[in-house]
């Protein structure tokens, strides 16, 4: 099966063609773009596709990160691996990037259970644990930095992301929230194409709001 995988939930726009039945690679393309994902992400699938001397035709699945994450380049990613796998009539599956972040901790530290935090800013954290297999041990959510920091305190495993430092004591240094497209492509081969299509997933409501006493007055 051929997957092609995108990932605009974070600062980097990426793409990857993997082949599930060899387990590679095939081609790969990833800028650091911060904003902006709209704009660039067809050239970085046509980057990974000639990459990967691989058509849009040859495509059998479409992968693609679902959250949470940035609020634009969520909507951006998921509409347009809809809108592939339409065009293409082929599947098109979901994967969240705190599994992401979890299944790129356990290749460093295989064997080991791995709660993946990511600092939601405004003293929340967003988080989700994993045993050593990889399964859930729980759901998506967003927690209170005071509750986030009481499950860490009895979770017997590694701790990834961005909220790393305010979770594990000791810690210093930067830890970003790393989605890499290799794995996201390799999770996307192994999940199941049957639970219908991706949607974004937003543990809480936009930062953005409409401003209050603007609100244009409907004419009937």
């Amino acid at each position: 099966m051929i997957v092609l995988a995108l990932d605009t939930a974070g600062v980097d726009c990426a793409a990857a063609v993997y082949d599930s039945g060899r387990n590679t690679v095939l081609g790969e393309a990833s800028d650091m773009i911060g904003k902006g994902h709209a704009e660039h992400l067809i050239g970085i699938v046509d980057r990974a596709l000639d990459q990967g001397g691989v058509t849009l035709s040859q495509i059998d699945r479409l992968a693609v990160t679902i959250g949470p994450g940035s609020f634009t380049g969520i909507r951006v990613g998921v509409a347009a691996a809809r809108g592939f796998a339409l065009s293409l009539n082929v599947p098109v599956v979901g994967v969240t990037t705190l599994e992401v972040m979890a299944a790129a901790q356990r290749e460093k530290t295989p064997g080991r259970a791995v709660l993946a935090a990511m600092d939601a800013k405004r003293d929340e954290i967003y988080l989700q644990s994993f045993a050593a297999d990889g399964s859930p041990l729980d759901q998506p959510r967003a927690a209170s930095l005071a509750e986030a920091q009481a499950f860490a305190a009895g979770f017997d495993g590694e701790i990834t992301g961005s909220a790393t430092p305010l979770l594990k004591a000791g810690t210093r240094g930067d830890h970003p929230n790393v989605f890499p497209i290799s794995i996201v492509a390799r999770l996307g081969a192994a999940a199941p194409a049957d639970v219908g299509k991706p949607k974004p997933l937003y543990l809480r409501g936009p930062d953005a709001k409409p401003q209050a006493g603007y609100a244009i007055a409907r004419r009937v």
